[in-house]
């Protein structure tokens, strides 16, 4: 069992700065990935950037969040950020951490809100 937990959100203005961070704890040698997810109000939860665990890291961004967020993580896997640069209001989401086991299975934190206002 892997336990996450999001911190970081909060109310920032437009083109703001924010840095979420996801503490990882339990079976964190299991994990062969981990990353960010978010969902809007109404909209279905979207991946926003992940980091691939293995003998070379790979990273992943989603399209809208390309040269504005960053996922790092500490070399233990058991802290993974998010840095969001240049927020824009469509990034007003709730923030998952998430991390996925080599079995496939899926953990997931209860997430921290993330609002930007114009």
């Amino acid at each position: 069992q892997v336990q996450l937990v999001e911190s970081g959100g909060g109310l920032v203005q437009a083109g703001g700065s924010l840095r979420l961070s996801c503490a990882a704890s339990g079976s964190i040698f299991s994990v062969n990935a981990m990353g960010w997810y978010r969902q809007a109000p109404g909209a279905q939860r979207e991946l926003v950037a992940t980091i691939t665990r293995g003998g070379r890291t790979n990273y992943k961004y989603a399209d809208s969040v390309k040269g504005r967020f960053t996922i790092s993580r500490n070399n233990a896997w058991t802290m993974v950020y998010l840095q969001m640069n240049s927020l824009k209001p469509e990034d007003t989401a709730v923030y998952y951490c998430n991390a996925e086991s080599v079995n496939w299975r899926h953990y997931w934190g209860k997430g921290t809100l993330v609002t930007v206002s114009s």
